[in-house]
């Protein structure tokens, strides 16, 4: 049995003790748990768990390669007697320690361990919460046991026994444990270690023995008259499993690529967390941390939102489970396959609780990818059924959008027709070239009148083709793109039909960036991106239609099909509706004497936040 399943048996297990938890909060008047950051952190130790289906190389591999050619001393039969096993865990333990350790003293090292510690709570579901970046360097600290000749079984069974223990430790439920916090890592000892009090900061590193941390001096004990803060002290203030992953080594590469010396560059990455050359601090300050500013990030979920989120996760976790216990024996395609259809799940369910995008767009998201995965993976039946969902949803989801909007006026009214008719369109397209080869024509048409209603939408309320050079260079592409075609084998009664799809199809891209150029809003760059996506999509069909079959077509085909869908519908359902809203709002106010043109230089200025939070350091 792989560790993978091992994980997945005890999963049970592990949401048992977080219900139990949450029961007695409850009962203490303390609840333990808040649904959105819960599941956040489950959601990340999903990730954690599916992504290391593709690092076993680095976490085993190495280890597996260094025993077998480097090991000083070989006895398996030492090393699986009780006494081998009891020493290869402490052996296991001390090396964690300083894995540990360093992911809090070096800064690349921190910026995998950071996820750890990003939740603002402490409860079991925070025990879940993993990164998925630290096997790409965390494999170092455990090359004295391969050295020493501990067997990699050995060394797999007592790190997964390692790891199963930590996490009853992370819960506020169990109070001090007299002896046993002064020889082993506690909920007391673990409570400091996830606190950036400064007296907690970075203290209480061992794993199952706290020794290590008093004989190397980073032992801390919990003082009752202090109660522990939690979170980093860059907070994350979001939901999104990929930004967890991603936030401090953003930070990292921005700092290193403004750094004047090649030498700055290089200490970005090895200096203490939060360390910045003296240039970039100068030229990006950030504000000093603040121990009582730390506002707790919980943004409002609504009561089907909760529901929605639910739902949701129950869902992933079967999935994961079914990806994790099949994954060993399964190719390495299917296995990424699966991987990035999970993970765009993960990705809208956070998005959806964060308050990002609705809930029918997650279930856009959702079912598109699944629509793709069943495609590339030959799974026909459950493929019939995705794929004319994703745009069925879509509809809805636009309808429920945009039928207000009738109220404020024939100009909003008559976008969302247009946008609604495109969909239609592809949903026919999608039927017609589902169903059958011999309906390629009817589905070309299809496609060609949903592109026509997208050229007319995003006509309106800005001049034609504002962009010039983005009209040539699209045209530029499409005829490129058509002679490649022509030169590769396409039929000749396709030719015509065809060259008036490129055309049509390089005008929307067209009309899209000189929308973008006259409007300069981010969902406007949405809907420009999701027209060039439309055109890669189409340009993948083609050539494996025409020219050669391509490796997972489908796969490529789809993924950015959808990519241009999803881009599209949620930047245009972005602008009717707040476009929407400022007319009704302007109705409703009273006049006012005109401004002052310090005012109105104002009111012209883009929001600050549109660009994003720049992140803070710990």
């Amino acid at each position: 049995m792989s560790g993978s399943q091992i994980i997945v048996l005890v999963t049970p297990v592990f949401l048992a003790l977080m219900a139990l938890e949450w029961a007695i909060g409850r009962w203490r008047g303390r609840p333990a748990l808040r649904l959105a950051d819960a599941v956040s952190s489950v959601n990340l130790g999903m990730l954690s768990q599916t992504s290391a289906v593709f690092t076993v190389l680095l976490r085993v591999g190495l280890y597996t390669l260094a025993y077998e050619h480097l090991a000083l001393w070989r006895s398996e039969a030492f090393w699986t007697t009780w006494y081998g096993w009891f020493i290869a865990l402490v052996f296991y333990d001390f090396c964690y320690y300083w894995l540990h350790r360093m992911g809090h003293e070096v800064a690349v090292l921190w910026a995998a361990h950071a996820v750890h510690h990003q939740s603002q709570d402490y409860n079991l579901s925070t025990a879940l919460r993993q990164t998925s970046s630290g096997a790409v360097l965390g494999w170092v600290f455990y090359l004295p046991m391969a050295l020493a000749g501990v067997p990699p079984l050995v060394f797999v069974v007592v790190g997964l026994v390692d790891l199963l223990y930590q996490f009853w430790v992370h819960t506020e439920q169990v109070g001090r444990l007299g002896w046993f916090d002064r020889w082993f890592c506690s909920p007391s000892n673990h409570r400091v270690h996830h606190a950036v009090n400064d007296g907690y900061l970075d203290k209480n590193y061992g794993g199952i023995l706290i020794v290590w941390d008093r004989l190397f001096g980073t032992f801390k004990d919990e003082d009752p008259r202090e109660k522990c803060v939690y979170g980093t002290r860059g907070l994350l203030n979001s939901w999104d499993p990929l930004w967890a992953n991603a936030q401090v080594y953003a930070g990292l590469l921005h700092d290193s690529w403004h750094a004047r010396r090649w030498a700055d560059k290089l200490r970005v990455w090895l200096k203490a967390p939060g360390w910045r050359p003296a240039d970039v601090a100068h030229r990006f300050p950030k504000p000093a941390f603040n121990f009582h500013d730390m506002p707790l990030f919980d943004p409002p979920l609504s009561a089907p939102l909760r529901w929605f989120a639910g739902v949701q996760f129950v869902l992933l976790l079967g999935g994961v489970a079914a990806f994790l216990w099949q994954a060993d024996g399964a190719p390495l395609a299917t296995n990424a396959v699966w991987f990035a259809t999970l993970l765009a799940c993960q990705w809208a369910l956070g998005a959806a609780m964060q308050g990002r995008i609705g809930m029918g767009l997650a279930l856009m998201i959702e079912a598109g990818a699944l629509a793709t995965a069943t495609s590339a993976l030959g799974f026909t039946a459950w493929h019939l059924l995705f794929k004319p969902l994703t745009m069925a949803i879509a509809i809805i989801y636009v309808a429920n959008h945009t039928y207000p909007m009738s109220a404020t006026g024939r100009f909003y009214s008559h976008r969302s027709y247009l946008l609604l008719g495109a969909l239609l369109g592809s949903l026919a397209g999608d039927v017609f070239l589902m169903l059958s080869e011999h309906l390629f024509i009817p589905g070309l048409v299809s496609f060609l009148l949903a592109h026509l209603c997208y050229i007319a939408l995003f006509k309106q309320g800005v001049g034609w083709f504002g962009h010039r050079g983005a009209l040539g260079g699209t045209l530029a592409l499409g005829i490129g793109m058509y002679a490649f075609l022509w030169q590769g084998g396409l039929p000749a009664a396709l030719r015509v039909p065809v060259a008036v799809y490129v055309v049509v199809i390089a005008l929307m891209a067209a009309q899209a960036w000189g929308r973008h150029a006259a409007l300069r809003e981010r969902s406007s760059l949405a809907v420009a991106l999701g027209a060039c996506c439309f055109m890669l999509s189409d340009s993948l069909l083609a050539t494996n239609r025409f020219v050669q079959p391509l490796p997972l077509s489908q796969l490529w085909v789809l993924a950015t099909y959808y990519a241009a869908q999803v881009l599209i519908v949620s930047g245009m359902v972005t602008a009717l509706t707040r476009g929407a809203a400022h007319q009704a709002d302007a109705r409703t106010q009273p006049l006012t004497p005109p401004r002052g043109l310090s005012d109105q230089a104002d009111s012209n200025s883009p929001p600050a936040a549109r660009g994003g939070a720049t992140p803070r350091w710990r």
